[in-house]
């Protein structure tokens, strides 16, 4: 059973930035892409960004891209999520997930998902 540990969530003013950290196991990383999801209250949760295993490829959702870079660390079993430029929309509890051999928009898909960590974006 994949465990996924997310950390770094916060609360920063607009414009700010935080980096958010999802640990998983060495097979994972070398098996699997991992993607990050976000759900704020009352909405559905949604794709932000996936990596794929070999690092290579990354693909953001379109309200993300330019402001959000994701990362993986092979050497500590880790991707992170850079959020720079932060709007108060962003304010959501996110997830990173994994467990299927490509990279999809559909949280269901994923076999392991994370407990989530909460951003807030306020002033």
């Amino acid at each position: 059973q994949e465990q996924l540990v997310e950390s770094g969530g916060g609360q920063v003013q607009p414009g700010g930035s935080l980096r958010l950290s999802c640990v998983a196991s060495l097979s994972t990383f070398e098996n699997f892409p991992i993607a990050w999801f976000r759900q704020a209250p009352g909405q559905e949760r949604e794709g932000v960004s996936c990596i794929s295993q070999s690092g290579l490829t990354q693909n953001y959702a379109r309200f993300v891209k330019d402001r959000f870079t994701i990362t993986s660390d092979n050497a500590k079993n880790t991707v992170y999520l850079q959020m720079n430029s932060l709007k108060p929309e962003d304010t959501a509890v996110y997830y990173c997930a994994t467990g299927r051999n490509l990279c999809a928009n559909n949280w269901r898909l994923y076999t392991y998902r994370g407990q989530g960590t909460q951003v807030t974006v306020s002033s």
